[in-house]
C-alpha cells in the first residue's frame, strides 16, 4: 500500500547546487540551489528566484558557474543558501570560501568545491524561474580524480539534498552499470 502526500517538489537525489556569479563591483556571491539538473546534452537548468542577488548578477554578466556541494562544506555550503547577499555582501568570505575566475566565462570558481560546471546563461523566464545555462566548461581539482583522470565520485563525495525531511546525504557506493546491467533482459 502506498501513502499519498499530494503535489510536492519531492524527488530522490535532489544535487546540492552552489550557484556562483560576480556582482556589478566584482564581489564574488554564490547560493545554494537543490532544483536543477542536465536539460539537454550542452545546458543545465534552475529554478531560482528573481529575488536572488546572484540571480541579477548572472543576468547582468550572463555567466555563472555550478560547483557541486561536498561532504567536506556542508556548513558552507548551508550557509550560503540561508544567508542572502542583498543583505551580507560578502557571505563568501564569511563562509570561508576562496574563488579564481573560471577561465571560459565571467563567474567565479570556488576553490574548495573541487568540481564546477561553467555556463553562459541562455535564458531565464522571471514567471516560472527556470533559468536555462549553456554548458561551456566541466573542471576538476585533480584531488578528486581517479588514476584514469576521471572523476571519482568516492573522492569528490557529493551531497544531496533530502526535501522530505530537510537534511544532506552523501551519495554512497556503486551499485550497478549504467547502460549495460539491464542488458541482461534483452
Amino acid at each position: 500500500m502506498r501513502k499519498n502526500f499530494g503535489a510536492k517538489p519531492w524527488t530522490y537525489p535532489q544535487p546540492v547546487f552552489i550557484v556562483a556569479t560576480y556582482g556589478e563591483d566584482g564581489t564574488p556571491d554564490a547560493m545554494n540551489a537543490a532544483w536543477g539538473g542536465i536539460s539537454d546534452d550542452t545546458q543545465l537548468s534552475l529554478c531560482l528566484s528573481a529575488g536572488h542577488k546572484t540571480v541579477a548578477n548572472l543576468l547582468a554578466r550572463g555567466a555563472f558557474t555550478v560547483s557541486m556541494a561536498d561532504a567536506s562544506h556542508v556548513v558552507e555550503c548551508d550557509y550560503v543558501g540561508i544567508e542572502s547577499a542583498n543583505q551580507v555582501p560578502d557571505k563568501l568570505e564569511k563562509a570561508g570560501f576562496h574563488t579564481e575566475k573560471a577561465e571560459f566565462v565571467d563567474a567565479p570558481l570556488i576553490k574548495e568545491l573541487p568540481m564546477a560546471v561553467e555556463c553562459r546563461v541562455i535564458s531565464y523566464d522571471k514567471d516560472s524561474c527556470r533559468l536555462v545555462g549553456e554548458i561551456v566548461n566541466v573542471s576538476a581539482d585533480e584531488r578528486i580524480l581517479d588514476g584514469e583522470g576521471k572523476i571519482d565520485p568516492a573522492k569528490l563525495e557529493p551531497i544531496v539534498f533530502d526535501p522530505v525531511n530537510n537534511a544532506y546525504l552523501k551519495l554512497g557506493e556503486k551499485v550497478g552499470n549504467a547502460f549495460r546491467d539491464g542488458m541482461k533482459l534483452k
